[in-house]
């Protein structure tokens, strides 16, 4: 088979899948609650939330029932995690569902109390189809010095997440909670919450527990680097905006790419004291 016969097979097989996509979910639009969290979409998201709770766990990203995780279900539903459970402890009829207001419409717990904060995201970018809100030590830590760690230093950093957003403190489960993150979920798939923890969105779960390792990931090698006692080296600026541009042709959100952050220079912290390479993957956003 040559090439040109792969590549058309391959845009049929990438339409075909679109198609039934769309179809899935106008059905799903169109399902009653019941009928929708019957439905195998349900029945596979379900099974994502829970091996994500599972991991963020055991990572110990989240402690006693902290944390909460949920997935759009077509264009009226939301799958989320319940209230006061571990997230390594969940099982498919522990995953509530509820519509676009927070109603529980089927499930036998409670949702998380925190659901309005994924509501927000949820309307704010119709993007986000996945939220996963944890308390990772090392991220959480900035948090709590109401700062982002820089940026400029690791180019997959650079690359999935870039300037993560600090958003203000407030009541956690309240409604002013839930606003703080809106200015930012545009263009920041990624934000820390002062004094609370991290929440990140994508397009299925298991990306945006993805962002998380990442961030957690980022923000403890930012602070191992800070102990060596050499001054940090940041990528050139020049390398920067190649992986700014390998972002903008993924459509990965970045607040540098549409003026918000300057595209002149990496944001780095100097130092007191005085050819990376990026590899190009396929998108998933």
């Amino acid at each position: 088979m040559d090439q040109n016969s792969v590549m058309e097979q391959t845009g049929t097989s990438q339409a075909t899948e679109r198609l039934q996509s769309v179809l899935a979910e106008r059905a799903l639009t169109e399902a009653s609650p019941s009928v929708a969290a019957r439905s195998s979409e349900a029945k596979a998201l379900r099974a994502e939330i829970i091996a994500v709770g599972r991991k963020l766990w055991q990572r110990q990203y989240v402690d006693g029932n902290g944390g909460n995780i949920s997935a759009r279900l077509g264009s009226c539903y939301l799958l989320c995690t319940p209230t006061m459970m571990s997230k390594g402890d969940l099982e498919s009829a522990d995953i509530c569902l509820s519509d676009l207001e927070g109603n529980i419409l089927a499930g036998d717990r409670m949702r998380t109390s925190e659901i309005l904060l994924h509501l927000a995201i949820y309307e704010a970018n119709p993007r986000a189809r996945a939220v996963v809100h944890c308390h990772p030590p090392h991220a959480t830590a900035f948090a709590v010095t109401g700062s982002a760690p820089p940026c400029g230093y690791v180019s997959e950093y650079e690359y999935f997440v870039g300037p993560a957003a600090v958003a203000p403190y407030e009541t956690p489960g309240t409604q002013a909670f839930a606003e703080t993150v809106v200015p930012f979920v545009r263009d920041h798939n990624t934000i820390l919450l002062a004094n609370h923890g991290v929440v990140c969105w994508s397009d299925t779960v298991t990306h945006a527990e993805w962002l998380v390792e990442i961030l957690e990931n980022y923000c403890r090698t930012w602070t191992i680097a800070q102990q060596i006692g050499r001054p940090l080296d940041p990528i050139p600026a020049a390398k920067i905006q190649e992986i700014l541009a390998l972002k903008s042709q993924a459509g990965l959100p970045d607040a540098r790419l549409n003026g918000t952050r300057s595209l002149k220079s990496p944001t780095v912290v100097p130092e007191p004291d005085g050819q990376t390479v990026v590899e190009c993957i396929v998108p998933w956003l």
